[in-house]
């Protein structure tokens, strides 16, 4: 008889996960080594953050440093961008910020590769295929709204500065001017996965392409309503192109879902272009209605067996019982 040298692997984590076999204890266990290696990645990406902060700081006031506006003569009587600042540590808490925005972005890989090991288990197959493309869609859309938003920024302050009260040469709190961008940035990243919403409830067969086509009115209108009230920028540059871009990726994924539509054949249904309310277009088939079979009249039923009648209640039993 043969010996094999090598160890009989087991199931592994993921498998257990799956398929039901792994305790909760484990499944606990699990779960904090995962927030442990997700937190190393945070950190590790907060260290590169750190290096990286000043570089992210000189682009975000881009726009700012962009405006005639921003530029004062200093003591030396040359002309330079600055910023104001309130407090003492208002520059170091920034600097903080900033980085831990670094450290979020660079560690992503890894924290969101912790998450989805975790839920992953937990989905089918082909579920966890449509969530691969989901992200894979998601990230680009993510980018290209934070890229929209930084260009408009610069057109935001200048409306803002034009049309303000103040002299010509303004200088911004830098810890509120900051705020101000990765506001925007990030509002106009999230409003670029509204589209994904919607073809994810088309995927999933709630809705059909035709259906959500039908809703252009309500969606142009809740676009410009969630551009006026959630956007910071008061000017209407910015709040008309964030409405324009969903009321357009809205559209697009009415074509994507109407495209998906016909791929799984939806709506070909024998009864489904037929209105409810409209008679049938057959012709009524009237068959005369002839004599029917006679009845055979109901034989006599016959009468009960007589039932004994019980015995007293004291000749039931015996002695014994």
């Amino acid at each position: 008889m043969a010996l094999s040298l090598r160890k009989k692997k087991g199931p592994t984590k993921f498998q257990q996960a799956a398929d039901g076999s792994m305790t909760l204890i484990e499944h606990v266990r699990e779960l904090r080594n995962r927030l442990f290696f997700a937190s190393i990645g945070i950190v590790v990406g907060l260290i590169v953050g750190l290096l990286l902060s000043k570089w992210a700081f000189d682009v975000l006031k881009g726009p700012y440093c962009s405006l005639d506006t921003s530029w004062v003569l200093n003591a030396a009587g040359l002309s330079e961008c600055k910023f104001i600042t309130l407090g003492p540590v208002d520059t170091v808490i920034l600097r903080l910020k900033i980085a831990l925005w670094l450290g979020l972005i660079i560690g992503g890989p890894v924290w969101l590769y912790q998450l989805w090991a975790f839920i992953a288990p937990g989905l089918h197959r082909h579920e966890r295929k449509w969530a691969y493309v989901f992200v894979a869609i998601a990230a680009p859309l993510f980018a290209g709204g934070a890229v929209l938003a930084y260009f408009v920024v610069q057109h935001s302050l200048e409306f803002v500065m034009e049309y303000g009260v103040l002299q010509e040469s303004q200088q911004l709190e830098v810890t509120a001017y900051i705020e101000f961008v990765t506001m925007m940035i990030l509002l106009f990243g999230v409003a670029f996965e509204f589209p994904l919403v919607l073809l994810m409830l088309n995927f999933t067969g709630v809705v059909t392409g035709r259906r959500l086509l039908s809703w252009w009115r309500t969606m142009i209108f809740v676009s410009f309503a969630f551009a006026a009230i959630a956007t910071p920028d008061p000017g209407p540059f910015g709040m008309t192109l964030l409405a324009a871009c969903m009321s357009l990726l809205y559209f697009i994924a009415c074509g994507v879902a109407v495209l998906n539509d016909r791929r799984k054949g939806r709506g070909k249904e024998i009864y489904s272009d037929l209105d409810d309310d409209e008679t049938s277009p057959l012709e009524e088939e009237k068959v005369p209605v002839g004599v029917s079979d006679r009845i055979e009249p109901a034989t006599a039923i016959d009468a009960p067996t007589p039932v004994q009648e019980p015995r007293p209640i004291e000749r039931r039993y015996d002695d014994m019982t």
